[in-house]
């Protein structure tokens, strides 16, 4: 059995569904969404894949773009930007746990 994890934007996020794919890429891209394969039964080596590239630095524009962020900085700036910089301290850091989690189960411990 299979379960995915998907970042699946929806129209409260401000965003033409039609371009709901570039959005999951811009996620990806940003950092703001992960994507790997983890394979439990897979062979050594192989179990965790890393799908993406690492983050362009783009978090902030990313999010940003979808309203339910935006209106944030709209009602109340100066908690917003602090929020924003949690945000993205805590996708870094979420990213850095996956990578060393996947790298754990691929017997390649040099990343931890």
């Amino acid at each position: 059995p299979s379960i995915i994890f998907a970042y699946a934007p929806c129209i409260n996020h401000g965003i033409n569904m039609r371009f709901s794919q570039v959005e999951e890429k811009k996620a990806v891209e940003a950092g703001y969404w992960p994507l790997y394969r983890f394979n439990p039964n897979g062979e050594k080596g192989k179990k965790f894949v890393w799908e993406c590239k690492d983050p362009n630095g783009a978090y902030k524009d990313f999010i940003l773009s979808e309203v339910r962020y935006s209106s944030l900085k709209k009602t109340n700036p100066e908690m917003a930007e602090e929020l924003y910089s949690e945000s993205e301290q805590d996708a870094y850091k979420r990213l850095k746990l996956y990578k060393g989690f996947g790298s754990s189960l691929n017997g390649d411990y040099s990343e931890e």
